[in-house]
């Protein structure tokens, strides 16, 4: 059982950034996508960034891309989410995710097609 670990969220003002990050706990990633998610109060829970372990692809909503950094360590133990220029929309609880090694491509934004999550980390932006 791959048990992930959040931290680096907090309050910050408009503009500000924030650097996430995502340790596997006492092992390193398995996973072919690691990605973050993240859920404002009363909505549903949505794709920010993924990351495909072999190559280093990665993939961004709209709502994120040219702000937020997906990256990596070479050891392959930790994921990062570099958040930049934030804005209140950002406000959110933001979860890490990895799938079991075996999800495909089309599914990198699909919440349901992940094995394993972390607790979360909340991130305030304010206005």
């Amino acid at each position: 059982q791959v048990q992930l670990v959040e931290s680096g969220g907090g309050l910050v003002q408009v503009g500000g950034s924030l650097r996430l990050s995502c340790a596997a706990a006492g092992s390193t990633f398995s996973s072919r996508f690691t990605s973050w998610f993240r859920q404002a109060p009363g909505k549903e829970r949505e794709f920010v960034a993924g990351l495909r372990w072999s190559g280093g692809n990665t993939y961004y909503s709209d709502s994120v891309k040219g702000r937020f950094t997906i990256c990596r360590d070479n050891a392959k133990t930790t994921v990062f989410l570099q958040m930049n220029n934030l804005n209140p929309e950002d406000t959110a609880v933001y979860y890490c995710a990895a799938d079991t090694g075996r999800m495909i491509l089309s599914s990198v934004r699909l919440g349901g097609q992940y094995r394993h999550w972390g607790q979360g980390t909340q991130v305030t932006v304010s206005s």
